[in-house]
């Protein structure tokens, strides 16, 4: 470990995590913007195109996470990197711009593209280039980042929504507010894309690549061993061995990567105004209800950093999802008796707390962690897919779900999907704490 700056180790760690902000803001403004744009492009009556653009940034999400593993094994972590800052900066400036609701989505298509290939790029490099003893703590460091990008969209979108019981403000947040919303996010996103050329390439793509430098072969372990042959995504399917050891490791990171987002902690970031226009609360006190959660979640992952490396990930995991099956099974009793006013936040507050210590940064840890390095990019691209896809069922189906079953059924819902993960987690999650890369392949594969 002597080999690390540790100051340009941070430096380079920051940088990618910068992908996990502008995916965190980028991700959530829409939800402050939903109310003005809605009524600037008039589908306020039309939950289909409503449910449109709400989408249209998931459906780019599973574009990016898609082609993200192949490009990144073909051409390198770094200039995937530089090209989601370049798709966020051409997101940011075409959403605000465009008066027409088609360029619109394909606006927030091309942001959706750069989450997708961020979210799977971002904690891989970060994962590849972090010594063991704290590589969990500096993985979620991009979980911090997307809190606290999702922190800024919220205190941005209170700061430009002018008082709606205003008549000229009201107009000026349907005209204008919700561009801004999207314009601020310009400023991160063109210095991330600076930044991104300060980095160094992944050491682990370089020698998988190029092959490992020419040192005594006791010194380069499954490391050096893994280079001989690059694996796709074909080899998790054949045989026996270690082709079925992949095909769990992969099980696994499924798993844990749709369950992410159908825990349902999501829908309160994205469907806040149905959340807390429910728990009895107007638009104006929404905004300051949301920013309330953005700050837990904010507090919270600074919890994580700390307890990833002494907890651990299988604890953290178990935490997740035990704690927030209790709580949404109280929220939807709450919602069934139609409970109203700070309790509702409170529950609320509660769950996005749970969330943003375990389930929020440890998926991503573990994702980074558990394949071995000849199929990891591939391998955290599908299972970053597979996340992706949970996401956009979860937004498409959540208004379905909300009006079918009420408020109550749904989180009820989320309640067993909690229950049943965490029953499989408890039987199939390992423990990944302190273990090198090439040790947790040793131990996994196997």
């Amino acid at each position: 470990m002597q080999d690390y700056n540790k100051g340009f180790l941070y430096f380079i760690c920051a940088v990618s995590a910068m992908g996990g902000l502008l995916f965190g803001y980028d991700w959530v403004v829409i939800g402050g913007a939903k109310p003005f744009y809605e009524l600037f492009f008039g589908i306020s009556d039309s939950p289909l195109l409503q449910g449109v653009a709400m989408s249209t940034a998931l459906v780019g999400c599973l574009v990016g996470a898609m082609v993200a593993g192949a490009a990144a094994d073909r051409y390198g972590r770094k200039p995937l990197l530089t090209v989601a800052a370049v798709l966020f900066t051409v997101s940011a400036i075409g959403t605000g711009l465009f008066n027409d609701f088609t360029l619109f989505n394909i606006a927030r298509f091309i942001g959706g593209v750069g989450i997708g290939v961020a979210s799977a790029l971002s904690p891989m490099y970060i994962a590849e280039v972090s010594p063991a003893h704290f590589r969990g703590r500096m993985v979620s460091l991009n979980q911090m980042t997307i809190v606290l990008g999702i922190l800024a969209a919220q205190i941005v979108n209170m700061l430009l929504a002018r008082e709606t019981a205003v008549a000229e403000a009201q107009a000026w947040n349907i005209e204008w507010g919700w561009r801004w919303m999207f314009w601020a996010e310009t400023v991160p996103a063109a210095l991330f894309l600076l930044m991104s050329f300060f980095i160094p390439e992944s050491p682990v793509f370089l020698n998988e690549k190029k092959g490992p430098p020419p040192t005594p072969p006791q010194g380069r372990g499954v490391l050096t061993d893994s280079s001989a042959k690059l694996y796709r995504l074909s080899s998790l399917w054949e045989g026996k061995g270690v082709g079925s050891s992949f095909r769990k490791l992969l099980l696994l990171g499924l798993v844990i990567a749709v369950f992410q987002q159908w825990c349902g902690t999501n829908v309160i970031f994205n469907y806040a105004q149905e959340i807390f226009t429910g728990a009895g609360y107007d638009v104006d006190s929404m905004f300051i209800d949301i920013v309330i959660t953005g700050i837990a979640n904010v507090l919270f992952t600074f919890v994580a950093l700390y307890t990833i490396e002494k907890w651990g990930r299988r604890t953290l995991m178990l935490i997740g999802a035990g704690g927030l099956g209790l709580i949404y099974l109280t929220l939807g009793t709450c919602y069934f008796f139609e409970v109203k006013g700070v309790m509702m936040v409170v529950l609320v507050v509660t769950a996005i707390s749970v969330y943003a210590m375990t389930l929020g940064p440890v998926t991503w840890t573990l994702l980074a962690e558990i394949f071995p390095n000849r199929i990891r990019g591939v391998a955290m691209a599908t299972c970053t897919f597979a996340l992706w896809v949970g996401c956009c069922t979860l937004t498409f189906s959540f208004p379905s779900m909300n009006a079918a079953l009420g408020s109550s059924g749904t989180f009820w819902i989320y309640s067993a999907i909690c229950l049943c993960a965490f029953i499989f987690l408890y039987h199939r999650c390992p423990e990944t704490k302190g273990k090198s890369l090439e040790q947790l392949e040793q131990e996994l594969c196997n």
